[in-house]
């Protein structure tokens, strides 16, 4: 039987196309006029985004193959790069939200040594539960490892595995103001047997 992702993955990558085609401003009619001709803006994307919503407060999983359908759809884009950049960004904000208030409080007010740790185990938990990926540690860096991925082959030259590089980007930004380069060492679409992404660790400082 095939795997299965939350929800929230398919969710971010449909709103993450959503907000790209949603013209800027509130004219009504030109988004009428435009909805058949942006899939973001379809009522079959509509329908997809309300019903991924359901199934995250029902804790229904996604089958990999549905999502990864979304995702190879967002491949044939001229602006794939784009919305696999904004919809890993979307789904770690969500991820972080879901931590609870007082963790996140508590990360973010206590002196780095102490509050890393916390910021650790938060990061692997949700990674864990909302991508289905395993965060570790491997001396001063932090590794992402995905062994099932919802964007694999969806794209040339490895493109969607930009949503999980932006989703640990924009995590380690929002819980200990992190930044710098992440390195993608193994790829499922060049025959690795799993993606992995490394990001600095501690040169990161708890934000204040």
């Amino acid at each position: 039987m095939p795997g299965t992702v939350n929800a929230l993955v398919p969710l971010s990558l449909l709103e993450a196309v959503r907000s790209i085609d949603t013209p800027e401003g509130d004219d009504v009619e030109y988004v009428q006029e435009h909805r058949n001709k942006r899939l973001g803006l379809s009522d079959t994307v509509i329908a997809q985004i309300r019903r991924y919503k359901d199934a995250m407060k029902r804790g229904q999983e996604i089958v990999v193959p549905e999502a990864l359908g979304i995702s190879k759809l967002i491949g044939r884009r001229d602006d794939a790069d784009g919305i696999f950049v904004r919809g890993g960004t979307g789904v770690a904000a969500s991820m972080y939200e879901l931590i609870p208030f007082s963790q996140r409080k508590l990360i973010h007010l206590l002196p780095g040594f102490a509050g890393r740790p916390l910021a650790f185990n938060q990061l692997r938990a949700v990674t864990m539960r909302y991508l289905g990926g395993t965060v570790t540690k491997a001396g001063s860096s932090l590794v992402l490892s995905v062994t099932e991925s919802a964007t694999q082959g969806s794209a040339p030259r490895s493109l969607g595995c930009t949503y999980y590089e932006s989703a640990l980007r924009e995590m380690l930004k929002l819980l200990v103001s992190g930044s710098g380069m992440i390195d993608h060492p193994r790829c499922l679409d060049r025959g690795d047997g799993v993606c992995e992404w490394r990001a600095e660790w501690r040169t990161s400082k708890v934000r204040s």
